[in-house]
């Protein structure tokens, strides 16, 4: 019989054989087209990404830039909801086979109910969870278990002014990666890399944290995807990617896009 991977085992297994220059692609469930969740994810494997943040759209996504929220706000007007998302992906784990992370605000996690959340997304093969607006202390005291019960991995976010103590508090309590943002600011920038930022790079680096570290906002070519993985495992794409979504014929483009990121 062949062994039953698990959700934390996808995550896990993609980290202990892959490095470095590892690609993330995220995009919001429902757009451009509410039924194009699972065909945009198996065109991304296909194409080479190595794993996947799939957005549920909030009717008030504050990290989010233009980009972003445009396609929450065409999500929702589709019909958009974590009910039917978890749907959706019902048929995931036949078609797509990288890890999956679901990513977006607490609100609607709360209003579904935490617990429900972490069994439905495990049901249908998630792997992680990246909620940018959940207190570390909530999670930990409130919410740690649910997560844990069911092998979700939970992503933590560090910021430029994160201290160093929060970092190792942060890497205490993660068991797959941490999402360093390259600023403070939303999404949907370019990646600028001055002085204090490659700073920043480097003071998490010369960390030698336990857990690796992929970098977010602002990664949108192959050049910022390169200067990304300088400094941490790899990186991930966003707003690059969901405004190829915005564009006609867009499931054809997929392979050229993430071939033109990797280089």
């Amino acid at each position: 019989m062949a062994d039953i991977i698990t959700p934390m085992n996808r995550l896990n297994k993609l980290f202990e054989t892959k490095k470095d220059n590892l690609l993330s692609i995220y995009y919001t469930a429902g757009y451009p087209e509410l039924n194009t969740t699972v065909d945009i994810a198996e065109a991304l494997e296909k194409a080479g990404a190595d794993f996947l943040e799939i957005g549920f759209p909030y009717s008030d996504p504050v990290a989010d830039g233009p980009t972003i929220q445009h396609s929450s706000e065409s999500s929702l007007l589709n019909g958009m909801t974590l009910t039917v998302l978890f749907e959706q992906l019902k048929d995931l784990r036949q078609r797509v086979s990288i890890p999956i992370l679901l990513m977006g605000y607490v609100n609607p996690i709360v209003q579904y109910g935490v617990e429900r959340f972490c069994k439905d997304a495990a049901a249908v093969g998630v792997d992680g969870i990246i909620v940018p607006d959940l207190p570390m202390y909530e999670y930990e005291m409130l919410y740690s278990n649910h997560f844990e019960d069911n092998n979700l991995s939970n992503i933590f976010l560090v910021t430029p002014q994160t201290s160093e103590e929060r970092i190792r508090k942060i890497d205490e309590l993660s068991n797959s990666f941490i999402y360093l943002l390259s600023s403070s600011s939303i999404t949907g920038g370019n990646l600028q890399l001055t002085d204090s930022i490659e700073g920043y790079y480097n003071r998490v680096k010369a960390m030698n944290l336990e857990n690796p570290a992929i970098i977010g906002f602002g990664i949108s070519d192959h050049a910022s995807f390169s200067k990304a993985c300088q400094y941490a495992n790899g990186a991930i794409v966003g707003s690059a990617f969901v405004k190829l979504l915005g564009t006609e014929n867009y499931m054809e483009k997929i392979p050229g896009f993430i071939a033109g990121i990797k280089g």
